[in-house]
Parts: C-alpha cells; structure tokens; sequence
C-alpha cells in the first residue's frame, strides 16, 4: 500500500522472485476497502507509509487489523514504526534460503477492481500474462534497451506497476517515479531524465500540455505518450501531437483483466486515428457481440489474449464475465472504423471513470441506502473536463428530511469509503425514473443532469 516509491519496486520484485503473491493496493484507499481486501486474500504481511498527507496509515492499519481473525504483519516504509515492524529495521536481518523454483502459470500479482457488483474482485495475473504483456508493449511502443518512462501512474494500476517494475528488468528501461501529480514538475522530470515514455489518463496529459506551452518546451526526446483510462477528447491528441511534434501521441484501450486490449495508432500515417478512435489491436483477440440495444455496427467488445486474467479470486465472480470460447465481456461498447481500428463508443456497465480510478455506483449506492434520511438514490458519472467524469449523487429523500453534499460525505466518510469515490455533486428529486420492472433509468438521470448544468 505505497505510493509510487523506490522501496515498492524492492518488494514488489523481491516478493515476486521468491515465489510470493503481490497485491498493490491504493494508498486513497481506507478502512473499509483493507476490512474486504485483507481477508479476502489472507494477506500475510502489508507495507505501508507512516504517514502521507496527514494520514495516519499506522493507525489505520492497528485499527484494521485488531478488526481481523488473522491480521498480515505490518511494515512500515519511510517510518521507525511506533507500534508496527521497520522496513529498514527488515532490510537489516540477514537470511540464507535457496530461492524456489517457479512455475510460470502460477498467479504472480492480484489487483482489486471496481465491478458493477459494488464488491471488488481480485483479478489474478501470472507470469506469463505479465509476461506476454511487456513483450507487447515492446512489439507495440518503439521501446528500446536505455529508453526512460516518466511513471505517476499508480504503481497499485497495472499500468504504473508494469512501467515502474517489469519492463526495466525485461526490457532494460529506465523508470523515474512520480509520488504526485503536477504537471509542471512532470515536465521539468522529464526534460532532466530526457524520458522517452509516459502513460497516463487524460488529466496527465491536459497538464502536461498546458505546463509545455507555458515553458515553450516541446520535449524533443519523448517518442510516445499513450493516453487512455477514461474519455479521452480527439483535440487533446491533436493538439498534443503538435505540441510534441517527435513524439506519437495516442489513445488505447484496456483493463486490468485485459491490459493494453488496443495499442494504439503508431504509424504517423494514421495519425487521424490516433485522436479519434482508439486504436489497433495488439495480441489480444476482440469480437463485438450486438444486443437489441445496439446500433448492428456497433456491439459488446469481448477480448481474450495471452496477457489476460487468469481468472478471479473467487470463481463465482467469474459468473458470466467469459463466454464458452474464453472471451472477457469487458461491459464496454465499440465499432470497428474501417475494420481496423477500435473506438469505444460507450459502456453496457455501470462504471464511473474519474482520473483513471474505476468507481462502482453500486458500492456508494449500498452505502447511501443505508442512510437514515435517504428513500432512494442513484449515483451517475456525467463527462468533466479536469477529471474525465464526475460522480453525481441524485437522491430522493425520506419525507420531511433535508439533506446537502457536506452531510452525504461526511456519512461516507465515516463508513471509510475512499475519498477519490465520494459524489461531487447533489441533486434532490422526488423520485428516480424507473422501467416498468422498477430499474433505474440512469441514462435519462444522466441525460437530465447535463442538459441542466448546460443550462447553468
């Protein structure tokens, strides 16, 4: 549970190398996310900060782990540990054991993510998915021995880990980590290591572009920016690309059951599609299945490759997510644009996107339920410039009750819900639209939301 550190990188490779099993976790996340993860998995031991930005995780993690029949020890990094074990303190002890042997199907990493069942799931990767998607990455990313990637991505996103731990050992990169985003300070790090490389979602790149014409800089040794994670706007690689007019500037497509499911559009050729769709297929196999609800050229986009999930932690929730020939269904909506070049054209589940996070509805919605003043609710991501989307909260009150945003957030913060996924916005309504079988309308409620902040 570390930000994007140094030490993450010893204990990720140390831990790998030894045969373990590594599950990066969000520092943003809190309480009740390490209450579901920590025994879902039976983690044996968890590495964290002292403190960050005024947050305690040592408290946090006492308080969690008197909650747990079998609590993981401990590590604190960049900390002496008032209550817990030191990772330097660790680092000292002296061990003489011959390294096993690993099987190279064996599970290597586990990431939580966000589903439409407001749980998260435990999505499994071995080596030889991890494997299989650095070697593309190198196929697909002009990616040579020397060059260097810019990672403040999440090294607990497979994006950042990838970036940040695999590919400088198996394909000889450099990796400069970020803790926190700021885009003037990720140009400066960026001329001074002349990266090469960077990912990110789109408020990355929106600020990276605005601090380079602020600075007249046009990063002469960047080759690639591959943007991707939430909705990314056609002008925002265009005008990129002529900013960075060395380098390709392109979208893509993935998740974290199928990592980097498109690569985007490397040929400059074809630089139109890089802004406006999101890009070719890599070694993964797509097919879209249509539904009553789709236009006929447009259909669910299932996904299978080398570099996908081995499957779940849990296999019930593997209930209907592969279909018989072993494709992903990634609830995601696209059209092939002249048969070969993706573009997602919307989403079949129900998922909010903001700065790259994946938020479930469903989990606020579970919570808010719970509220005491509150009859019925239902939590919408409309489009935002800065973050991708916002998370609306459109709530129907118990009669007589009044209710505002700081009360709602105050209650989900108490029920240690992340911040990252608490509503930024409120709208009080007597009822919520519903189909005659009592579902949720929630593309009217977003269709009504943005047609009223147009108005404003």
């Amino acid at each position: 549970m570390l930000p994007n550190w140094a030490e993450a990188a010893t204990i990720y490779l140390g831990a790998t190398i030894a045969g373990m099993v590594v599950n990066p976790i969000l520092p943003s996340l809190r309480e009740r996310e390490l209450l579901f993860m920590l025994p879902d998995m039976d983690s044996r031991i968890i590495f964290a900060p002292s403190k960050i930005r005024n947050h305690d995780f040592e408290a946090m993690l006492s308080a969690v782990c008197e909650k747990l029949d079998r609590p993981p020890q401990v590590v604190i990094v960049r900390g002496d540990g008032r209550e817990q074990n030191s990772y330097n303190d660790l680092l000292a002890e002296q061990h003489d054991r011959a390294l096993p042997a690993i099987d190279s199907d064996a599970v290597q990493m586990i990431m939580y993510t966000s589903g439409t069942t407001g749980s998260p799931k435990g999505v499994m990767h071995s080596h030889n998915s991890i494997g299989a998607l650095v070697r593309q990455l190198g196929t697909n990313w002009l990616v040579e021995p020397g060059d260097v990637f810019l990672v403040p991505s999440p090294i607990s996103h497979i994006g950042g880990s990838i970036y940040a731990f695999e590919l400088p050992l198996m394909l000889g990169t450099t990796a400069v980590l970020m803790e926190r985003w700021d885009g003037d300070e990720g140009l400066r790090l960026m001329e001074a290591h002349q990266c090469t490389h960077m990912a990110g979602a789109t408020p990355f790149l929106e600020q990276l572009l605005a601090a380079a014409r602020r600075e007249e800089n046009r990063l002469p040794d960047l080759k690639l920016f591959i943007c991707g994670g939430a909705s990314v706007p056609p002008n925002l690689i265009r005008e990129a690309s002529a900013q960075f007019d060395s380098a390709i500037v392109t979208r893509v497509y993935g998740s974290t059951e199928v990592p980097v499911t498109t690569v985007g559009t490397l040929a400059r050729q074809d630089s139109s599609y890089a802004a406006e769709t999101d890009g070719e297929v890599g070694i993964a196999d797509l097919k879209l299945i249509s539904s009553g609800d789709t236009s006929d050229s447009e259909g669910e986009i299932y996904a299978r490759g080398a570099q996908m999930l081995v499957g779940y932690v849990h296999a019930e929730d593997e209930a209907g997510v592969f279909d018989s020939e072993g494709y992903y269904r990634t609830g995601d909506l696209g059209r092939w644009i002249d048969g070969r070049f993706l573009l997602v054209s919307g989403r079949a589940k129900d998922i909010i996107i903001r700065k790259g996070e994946n938020i479930s509805p469903k989990e606020i919605e579970d919570l808010l339920l719970s509220h005491p003043d509150i009859a019925d609710v239902a939590i919408v991501g409309i489009p935002d410039p800065a973050s991708g989307e916002r998370a609306c909260a459109v709530v129907v009150p118990v009669p007589s009750k009044s209710l505002d945003l700081g009360s709602i957030i105050s209650f989900l913060k108490a029920a240690g819900l992340a911040s990252f996924k608490w509503p930024e916005a409120l709208f009080l309504w007597a009822a919520l639209p519903r189909t005659a079988t009592g579902k949720v309308l929630k593309h009217e409620i977003r269709k009504t939301l943005i047609s009223t902040l147009e108005e404003r």
